[in-house]
């Protein structure tokens, strides 16, 4: 049986740029932690930065040399954590950014023209694609894989992002992948 929603813990979201610098980011961090899954609890760091920075790590950690829309890099993979490389004196692991006692569950790194592009091409904003790359996202940190999850992440993806008012998931639409 599932814990009411007043006891399980909240996922807790902090937006940043690539120095590390918290973002209004049209309630994106808020947005997110209301639609993840329940068993997402702890907490995660969304970066947007430039095209040429997601770039540098997709050529590093999976050996494709274009800038990528999103990126995610659980905490279990600590070479890859972003923070740890790009922002540690701003969101590292003392900062106030994190809660003291929490788990943290990995970065987000989302490309900003990437997403400008895709917003553009699919007819909304730039602020709704974030939150259909941030939902990407973090179910990878979560642990899903629509690359070998025989549709769970899609369903997953698609169910989550219509309940948090998506006109549709990246998976679902085909999204470079």
């Amino acid at each position: 049986m599932a814990a009411p929603d007043h006891q399980r813990s909240a996922l807790r979201v902090s937006v940043v740029d690539a120095k590390g610098i918290r973002l209004r980011a049209s309630g994106l961090g808020a947005w997110l932690s209301r639609v993840a899954p329940r068993t997402a609890a702890g907490d995660v760091t969304v970066a947007i930065v430039p095209d040429a920075r997601v770039r540098a790590l997709n050529r590093t950690y999976r050996a494709k040399d274009k800038a990528t829309d999103v990126l995610s890099f659980p905490s279990r993979l600590q070479t890859s954590d972003f923070r740890l490389q790009t922002v540690r004196s701003k969101v590292g692991p003392n900062s106030r950014v994190r809660s003291p006692k929490s788990v943290f569950l990995g970065d987000i790194v989302i490309a900003r023209g990437v997403a400008r592009r895709q917003a553009k091409d699919a007819g909304h904003l730039e602020s709704t694609e974030w939150r259909v790359l941030a939902l990407h996202g973090l179910l990878h940190l979560l642990g899903y894989d629509h690359e070998t999850d025989h549709g769970r992440m899609a369903r997953v993806e698609a169910r989550l992002g219509r309940a948090g008012g998506l006109p549709d998931g990246l998976i679902e639409r085909g999204g470079s992948r």
